[in-house]
């Protein structure tokens, strides 16, 4: 339940290292798979995927604002929770593989839900911070292959008052019923969760292997109004320590880590960064800098890590002001704010926070030709204004994928480290 006293964020921006103390815990793996790619078999660019995943942000980061101003409003944030007691170091540090489907565009992983457990597959996402899954009260086509949550057969479940809603750009909604269950992923086990079990879902993508999805972001932006998932960890003392990472590959299994992070899949040091003043719920940090083949292009830029988003999205006249470096680059005229630009050579793009610029590498900056035979490729960087402020960028799986990423809610900062292997 929220206190009703406002989250403050508010952090001296400074750069600084994570300290011993996310080595604490046992270890166990827990996988995710990758959705859909947006680059087809034949090598070209699939702009109707596209078309969708862009509206799907837009709309996911409206219903955020609209969730913050809520609760600010109402005055019913979360306090935010206190340092974790040396007591919980001895427990839980889950390890969930993530597991890739057909390529880049969505993370997904098995949780449980109800006693008896019943399984789903859900999309772990960064950037927003409700659990929602079918239900068996769902009749759409989008539900008739999932999973289905079954508040009657649940020994652990309570309907509490409320629903929950959200609609999306292309008019599909997804909505339904509040209550509490038991949650598991990877051994972290939560007690009265807070989720919605959807009666209505008219997305149209049935062909999604997802279930549902965990938000991972701060209680600010919940529909519902409630601690998310791993902040009811925390506070059950059900993990380590208040640290969650994600690991994100083309190639090998993927991973979310919960109550802690996997030394074998980085090299130290983490270079964490403190949340923005006003970051809002996201998991924001200031002070970015924009760097194209080894030149600085924009700087004091802010920045969303967002592992719900496939794509990287920055302000319209700054990803120009960044193109127009790119000899032959021009807006690609089927999918807007994307740009093409020639194959060989690759622009160079990275992102950093005053210290190490973290690159993006080829295999995750070109998404594919314009069109068969095409000598010009699509980049992963697009030009929106996804409402989140005129100076705010969102990156995505685009770039996730190029660095062990660290979320401390503890000290209220997102790390990263270089891959092992690279």
């Amino acid at each position: 339940m929220f206190n009703k006293a406002a989250l403050t964020l508010f952090l001296v921006l400074s750069l600084s290292i994570f300290c011993n103390a996310h080595d604490t815990g046992s270890f166990k793996t827990f996988p995710i798979n990758k959705r859909t790619s947006l680059t087809r078999r034949d090598g070209v660019f699939d702009v109707a995927k596209a078309l969708r995943s862009v509206a799907a942000t837009k709309t996911k980061h409206r219903q955020n604002l609209i969730n913050f101003q809520r609760n600010k409003d109402a005055g019913t944030l979360l306090t935010s929770p206190e340092i974790v007691p040396a007591s919980l170091t001895s427990n839980t540090i889950g390890s969930e593989p993530l597991m890739d489907v057909a390529q880049d565009l969505e993370w997904v992983g098995n949780i449980t839900i109800g006693t008896p457990p019943t399984r789903f597959v859900i999309d772990f996402d960064t950037g927003s911070s409700d659990l929602w899954v079918p239900s068996t009260d769902c009749p759409t086509p989008y539900c008739r292959a999932k999973h289905k949550y079954n508040p009657s057969a649940s020994t652990t479940s309570h309907r509490y008052p409320g629903t929950f809603r959200i609609a999306y750009a292309d008019n599909s909604t997804v909505e339904g019923n509040n209550y509490t269950d038991t949650v598991s992923i990877a051994g972290v086990k939560v007690d009265n969760q807070y989720l919605a079990g959807a009666t209505n879902i008219t997305l149209a993508d049935t062909s999604n292997p997802m279930d549902g999805i965990l938000g991972l972001a701060w209680p600010e932006l919940s529909a519902l109004k409630q601690n998310p998932f791993f902040f009811s960890a925390i506070s059950q003392g059900a993990v380590a320590a208040p640290v969650f990472a994600f690991f994100l590959t083309n190639t090998s299994a993927s991973e979310l880590h919960l109550g802690g992070v996997n030394h074998t899949l980085f090299i130290p040091p983490i270079e964490a960064h403190p949340l923005s003043a006003d970051a809002k719920g996201f998991w924001k940090i200031s002070n970015g800098i924009v760097e194209l083949d080894g030149k600085k292009v924009l700087s004091g830029i802010e920045t969303i890590i967002d592992s719900g988003t496939t794509l990287m999205y920055g302000p319209p006249k700054a990803v120009q002001t960044v193109f127009a470096q790119v000899p032959g680059a021009k807006p690609f005229a089927s999918l807007p704010g994307a740009y093409q630009f020639p194959c060989q050579p690759l622009p160079k793009l990275s992102f950093g926070w005053g210290g190490k610029q973290w690159e993006i590498a080829e295999r995750n900056f070109n998404l594919g030709q314009t069109g068969p035979g095409s000598t010009d490729c699509v980049g992963s960087l697009l030009a929106q204004d996804v409402g989140l402020g005129a100076n705010t960028w969102l990156l995505g799986d685009s770039f996730m994928k190029n660095v062990y990423s660290v979320f401390d809610v503890g000290s209220k900062s997102v790390g990263f480290a270089q891959l092992s292997g690279q």
